[in-house]
């Protein structure tokens, strides 16, 4: 009897304790909200039951022995990612049976046994995913030379299970195109960030070093699983003092965090730190006194941080003090800084991004003519920074004419994730088919095929050191990003930065799959969105090759008719030149000459307005608004379908997100929703005050069919605007 009552009590508690984990489960699923902060590193279970069933049954066991910090990173990643997505325990076992084997030959025997290093890729973060039979039994094998391969080998194949992808007949075997793909911070010492619009900056420095949150670590896994290795923490404007002590002791510290993912620390340098922080009288980079600060810099940099990437510097442009400050090229001044890091093999990575106080003929022909010159003058530790166009980083520009014409000198490439000039965190706005559009182009420097990619690769010139680089578009927002499909734009640079070949539509279906849903018809409905948004964008802001017509200064909403601010080619009207003839541009020839910067097949090309491109159309040439174009219409009709095209998109993208619903969770369709809706009436307010300007000059009305705007001019211009985000006020 005594025995049956204790049984009956014990099954009462059984009961009570599965009571409360059923009720603590429904309060976790209907009390917390999907936030989006796990970015593409969702482990939730498969909810394919068979293909699930399939994977448990071909990872039954993992056999990891981790040796090192880094290691020891990735064990904790395949063990994190397995249990949540199998949905149950997975064993670690140090026998050869195990199912899935992982590490280098150096520190698994059981890989050792399988592999050989010359079968592995040659290079540090190379990695070779791989199933085999062994002994009547199917294994999968993830390998690399270094235990850097391996981390990244084994987010590639977790990537490969949340994509719901199978894993019979894998033979994986990549290596990175370009050597260091590093992020940039625009981060502000006091918290801000230059043109941020997901929140303050990450990095708290006035609890540095003392509290390092766990978003530090989880900031380091995000990159490090798309293969980013290197991050420049503050802002390219720099601050002299990120390079005093104390700021060093911070940076030190998230260096720490970083180094087990595979990432790199670097800074953005100010050149007239000796000056600033130094106590000399002059920053001249042939100074004796000058070079000798710096040296003694690096060295005292290099004490806190031994890996520390090196220096990232704006020079001589926006106002930011630099070498012509003395008399002295760009060349001289990156070599001073090359010399102070090359002991340690640091990289100086100096950016094109330059016009001076005079505005010249051309504001897009400025870098070529300062670098073009001083071809083969860098120092071999030094890469030049160059933007993917010649203005600053517009909705559409065509590839930058510097690219294929320094074949002497490593150049890398500067995209921006965060939207400065694509609507902010407000825009759906997918950059894959952007960064793509350059990458692809042909710069026919050395014939045919040689593309962007090759020039920043290295491939093209024989070059061994080679970069990219992304501004990033990460903040403290729950979401890191404020939309959330601006996450996409993170995860989409960094593949393409490890391999710029692969294609637009590939890398957004994966980021759907891994993000969102494996579900069919949503994968497909949602690429549709994000590879028609970004040409909706350039659509209902800056269609047929216009540019630089924002709000002058934040760059929130349209301003063509932006003028009197101080030079000419900070204003709206220097660059689109509308009056009561026409509208464009003319870098042929017969105006700017621009177009004689490209080798002579691509300015063949954009030079001939019957041969140009349309997209690029009004920024290489001047057209009369009753000039036919090859659709029939005139110029005018033309941009006024293209402008009513970009709404009328926005409001078919609405419609197509309202059909996820119950496909995604529903606090990121709210969300969502919510963002089109404001994209909508925003891309109308684009599209009708840019048409009423325009229209106050060419005299023409709307074509029939379309709806009229429902203010006047005057009412779009007197729109103000106050403490927009990404800018102090």
């Amino acid at each position: 009897m005594n025995e049956m009552l204790i049984n009956k009590k014990y099954m009462k508690y059984l009961k009570y304790r599965i009571g409360l984990l059923l009720a603590f489960a429904l309060c976790a699923q209907f009390s917390f909200a999907e936030t989006g902060y796990r970015l593409w590193l969702r482990y939730d279970k498969i909810e394919n039951l068979a293909l699930l069933a399939q994977y448990r049954s071909q990872i039954k066991s993992v056999n990891f022995e981790a040796k090192s910090e880094m290691a020891g990173v990735a064990k904790k990643e395949i063990l994190l990612a397995l249990n949540g997505l199998l949905g149950k325990q997975i064993n670690f076992s140090t026998s050869n049976p195990a199912s899935l084997i992982i590490g280098t030959p150096e520190s698994s025997p059981a890989i050792k046994a399988i592999i050989t290093k010359n079968r592995l890729p040659n290079a540090a973060d190379g990695f070779l995913i791989k199933s085999l039979f062994l002994n009547g039994q199917q294994k999968i094998i993830i390998s690399s030379t270094t235990d850097k391969g391996v981390l990244y080998g084994v987010f590639h194949f977790i990537r490969l299970l949340q994509a719901n992808m199978p894993l019979a007949n894998l033979n994986i075997n990549e290596l990175p195109a370009i050597k260091n793909r590093i992020l940039n911070h625009w981060d502000n010492l006091d918290g801000t960030v230059e043109r941020g619009y997901a929140g303050s900056s990450l990095w708290e420095w006035h609890k540095l070093p003392g509290f390092t949150p766990t978003r530090y670590t989880d900031y380091a896994r995000a990159n490090s699983s798309i293969g980013i290795n290197g991050t420049v923490l503050n802002n390219v404007n720099a601050n002299a003092l990120s390079l005093t002590v104390p700021y060093l002791i911070k940076t030190a510290t998230l260096a720490k965090i970083f180094r087990p993912y595979g990432i790199k620390v670097y800074l953005s340098a100010r050149f007239s730190a000796p000056i600033e922080i130094g106590g000399l009288k002059t920053a001249d980079p042939l100074d004796p006194q000058v070079k000798q600060w710096w040296i003694d810099k690096a060295k005292e940099i290099y004490q806190y941080i031994p890996d520390f990437g090196g220096f990232l510097v704006k020079a001589n442009s926006e106002g930011q003090p630099g070498p012509q400050n003395y008399g002295r090229n760009h060349a001289d001044g990156a070599n001073m800084l090359a010399d102070a890091l090359s002991p340690f093999g640091g990289i100086v990575m100096w950016r094109a991004f330059v016009y001076d106080d005079k505005v010249p003929d051309d504001r897009a022909k400025q870098a070529y003519n300062e670098f073009k010159l001083l071809d083969g003058k860098f120092k071999p530790n030094v890469l030049v920074q160059i933007k993917n166009g010649a203005i600053d980083f517009q909705p559409r520009e065509p590839f930058h004419p510097l690219f294929g014409a320094m074949p002497a000198t490593p150049l890398m490439m500067e995209f921006q994730l965060t939207q400065e000039y694509l609507g902010f965190s407000t825009h759906l706005a997918y950059l894959g088919t952007m960064f793509k559009e350059t990458l692809t182009a042909d710069t026919h420097s050395k014939g045919e095929g040689s593309t962007v990619a090759k020039v920043i690769s290295g491939k093209l010139d024989g070059h061994q050191l080679s970069a990219i680089a992304g501004v990033a578009n990460i903040g403290s927002d729950v979401n890191w990003c404020g939309h959330p499909f601006a996450q996409s734009n993170w995860y989409t640079y960094g593949r393409l930065a490890w391999n710029p070949e692969f294609s637009a539509d590939q890398l957004a279906d994966e980021w759907i799959r891994l993000t969102f849903t494996n579900d069919k018809s949503a994968v497909t409905g949602i690429k549709k969105m994000m590879m028609d948004s970004r040409e909706t964008i350039v659509n209902y802001m800056t269609p047929l090759g216009l540019h630089h017509i924002m709000a002058r200064n934040h760059h929130y909403g349209p301003g063509p008719w932006v003028k009197d601010a101080g030079r000419d080619d900070w204003t709206s009207v220097y660059y689109h030149k509308a009056d009561s003839v026409g509208i464009g541009f003319n870098r042929t020839a017969t105006g700017s000459n621009a177009v004689a910067q490209y080798f002579p097949e691509v300015a063949k090309q954009f030079g001939d307005v019957k041969q140009v491109p349309e997209k690029y159309l009004l920024w290489f040439h001047r057209l009369k608004w009753s000039d036919k174009l090859s659709s029939g219409n005139t110029l005018w009709n033309e941009l006024v379908a293209h402008y009513y095209d970009g709404v009328k998109v926005v409001d078919s993208m609405q419609v197509l997100w309202t059909g996820m619903k119950g496909k995604v969770d529903d606090d990121r369709h709210q969300e969502v929703s919510q963002l089109l809706k404001i994209q909508y009436e925003e891309a109308k307010w684009w599209r009708d005050a840019c048409l009423l300007y325009f229209q106050s000059f060419s005299k023409l009305p709307l074509p029939a069919g379309y709806e009229k705007p429902k203010h006047d001019l005057a009412y779009y211009q007197n729109l103000r605007f106050y403490f927009v985000p990404g800018i102090k006020n």
